[in-house]
């Protein structure tokens, strides 16, 4: 894969992109990037992987609702109000092709809310094990890929997670299949920052 394609066809479409070859440059470079204000991150894997809630919430207010006892001291819900009220939103997507087209899904909404609204900037962590040749394989490394892959690390009882290979297209109540947003530029006015890490991260 081509990064640099990748990042000239996301600039094409009105994004600002930066490359990095490891997690440990990205960490390094958002702690330059974010200080002394306030940071909501979306439940990502890749977030998680990176270790980069621990290092932001040591100069800056971070809610994360996938940290445990912040959950536990605030609950999930509260957690989620407050990351869509602040300055900086960080999140991953789920997939994109190599000429610039994201997608993410979500079960509550929360994330793909605040990825295309109401944050002065928002950050995007994408590894390359999440970039696909076209849009129809983005969209199927979603679906049979980031779904069910979520579902069984969320303990969710649905035929994905139980089997976990592949979207069966159910229709159940803990069904995370919920939100799709594709996103082919940014909103209008809006602060997305691209950064794309050579390695696997995430779903």
């Amino acid at each position: 894969m081509d990064l640099n394609e990748v990042k000239f066809n996301l600039e094409k479409r009105g994004f600002k992109v930066s490359l990095f070859e490891n997690g440990k440059e990205v960490v390094s470079y958002l702690n330059k990037e974010i200080d002394n204000t306030t940071v909501g991150i979306g439940g990502s894997v890749t977030v998680k992987e990176l270790g980069l809630f621990d290092e932001l919430k040591t100069h800056n207010t971070v809610w994360w609702h996938n940290d445990n006892k912040q959950a536990l001291e605030y609950g999930v819900y509260a957690i989620r109000c407050n990351a869509a009220n602040t300055d900086i939103y960080i999140s991953s997507v789920n997939a994109m092709s190599k000429d610039g087209i994201m997608i993410n899904l979500d079960a509550t909404g929360n994330r793909i809310a605040s990825t295309v609204w109401g944050h002065k900037k928002c950050y995007y962590i994408i590894g390359v094990n999440k970039i696909e040749d076209d849009f129809e394989k983005a969209y199927n490394h979603v679906k049979n890929i980031s779904a069910p892959r979520n579902a069984k690390r969320l303990n969710l009882k649905t035929p994905c997670a139980v089997k976990g290979d592949k979207c069966y297209n159910c229709n159940c109540e803990a069904k995370i299949c919920r939100t799709f947003m594709i996103y082919e530029a940014p909103s209008k006015g809006q602060d997305i920052e691209i950064i794309i890490v050579n390695q696997t991260l995430g779903y």
